[in-house]
């Protein structure tokens, strides 16, 4: 899964990064939880790349309320095609949604024996911005009503790198592959898949960070910073 991402450029950057005509203005930002408004790369039906702040969890044109949208921050994607919440967006309606890097927990002991959680962050080995894959809807409860514009992101199986802090991870796509991503015309599902090949493993680097990230409320550029104490190895059973 994907729960916690940061954002830490300024539109400009994200214009000149992803070759956008426009893009509505936002703050940088350490700690991004879901149900959030974040940065969303998408074509519009008119061809034109631009960048739109939408809510972080998808509510499909379908839903009756928009808090469904609360339990969709992520889609997995290996059943996003099969799945009603996600498949018609990820026919029609894909993004890219841009990242610093992202955070991901461990469960470990402390030295009392006490489990905890013990988060990661992941950025690129080279230090360029991240495009995670994914899908966007619009929805509202009614024509009178404004349109609420929503997100999610894609995650697959962890690689290498990942998979000693979790299972799961962003599923992360490669420049090269963007436009045809963010093409609506595209809609078979061999060719979507063959836009996101697993992420190599030396494309990441990561390192422990404060649990201070695990709260919301708290944000900063130090979150990212590792930890001034190594960690204790793991021990082979864990």
């Amino acid at each position: 899964m994907c729960g916690r991402y940061v954002v830490a450029y300024d539109p400009a950057t994200l214009v000149q990064g992803f070759s956008l005509t426009r893009i509505q203005p936002f703050e940088r930002r350490w700690n991004i939880a879901p149900q959030s408004e974040v940065p969303v790369v998408h074509d519009t039906r008119e061809g034109e790349r631009i960048g739109t702040l939408m809510r972080w969890g998808l509510v499909p044109h379908w839903a009756k309320d928009a808090g469904i949208g609360a339990k969709l921050n992520n889609a997995r994607l290996e059943s996003a095609a099969e799945k009603p919440s996600f498949r018609q967006a990820l026919r029609r309606r894909r993004c890219l949604i841009p990242a610093s890097g992202f955070y991901e927990w461990q469960p470990r002991r402390g030295a009392d024996g006490k489990p905890f959680k013990q988060p990661w962050y992941f950025s690129a080995a080279d230090g360029a911005p991240l495009a995670f894959a994914g899908l966007f809807e619009a929805w509202r409860p009614d024509e009178s009503a404004d349109w609420l514009l929503s997100c999610c992101i894609l995650t697959r199986e962890a690689n290498a790198t990942m998979a000693p802090v979790h299972d799961r991870m962003p599923v992360i796509v490669e420049p090269a592959h963007w436009a045809a991503w963010l093409d609506r015309g595209e809609q078979r599902p061999e060719a979507l898949a063959a836009l996101l090949p697993p992420t190599p493993p030396q494309a990441l680097r990561s390192w422990p960070v404060d649990r201070a990230v695990g709260r919301a409320s708290v944000d900063g550029e130090a979150l990212t910073a590792p930890l001034a104490e190594p960690l204790t190895p793991l021990p082979p059973e864990a």
